[in-house]
């Protein structure tokens, strides 16, 4: 958990409340956490993914009590994706074993019929044996700035944890750039770019040592 130890990447937002602001900060936190709290991938069905709020020290934990959810000014969670996939290699291996051992035993191959049947079925299976990725990324929220950092890297993985909290919390979430804070201060984005004594346009084109030191 990058916020407590290890690595540091993270991105920078503020928060704006879609509609008014909420009189009891925490309590709003709290239920807005809960109604997207992370829930385990159904085996029986065909979903692969699964992505919620958890506690930030205990992954498998979602009842956000006060102790586990508030450090002084700040709000503390992580945000858990699991991913359920059934190796391609591996679900075509059981299969020719299957059809295999069907050939021997019927001294036919089997029908397609069979053999999609026997697929659901093998599929099924793996499913239960498999073990899911589990990937869990922290979020702090200052309660006085309304600030949000999200930790982590990915940016396809930050936006999804930003699309969360808008629907978790009914808020407008938005990145603290050089770009986005130029735009709030009605500053054109054309001045935005390098200055021309930045990039030492303002320098001769030639100068020598001599010139340099002056003449002695």
């Amino acid at each position: 958990m990058p916020v407590l130890r290890g690595a540091v990447t993270f991105s920078r937002f503020r928060t704006e409340p879609s509609k008014e602001a909420p009189s009891d900060v925490k309590r709003w936190l709290t239920k807005g956490l809960k109604s997207h709290a992370f829930e385990p991938i159904d085996r029986r069905s065909e979903d692969e993914r699964a992505a919620g709020f958890v506690e930030l020290e205990n992954a498998e934990a979602s009842d956000f009590s006060t102790s586990n959810l508030f450090y002084g000014e700040y709000a503390l969670f992580s945000f858990r994706i699991d991913t359920l996939k059934v190796p391609a290699s591996m679900m075509k291996a059981e299969l020719d074993k299957w059809t295999s051992a069907f050939t021997k035993e019927n001294s036919r191959p089997p029908a397609r019929a069979e053999k999609n049947k026997q697929k659901l079925e093998l599929k099924q299976l793996l499913r239960q044996r498999a073990v899911p990725r589990t990937s869990v990324l922290d979020v702090t929220w200052n309660l006085k700035t309304q600030q949000v950092q999200i930790w982590a890297a990915s940016r396809k993985t930050v936006d999804e944890i930003s699309v969360a909290l808008e629907g978790a919390l009914a808020v407008k979430v938005i990145g603290i750039t050089p770009a986005s804070m130029a735009q709030r201060a009605g500053i054109d984005d054309k001045a935005l770019g390098p200055t021309a004594e930045l990039i030492g346009m303002d320098l001769p084109a030639t100068a020598s040592v001599e010139d340099s030191h002056g003449e002695g």
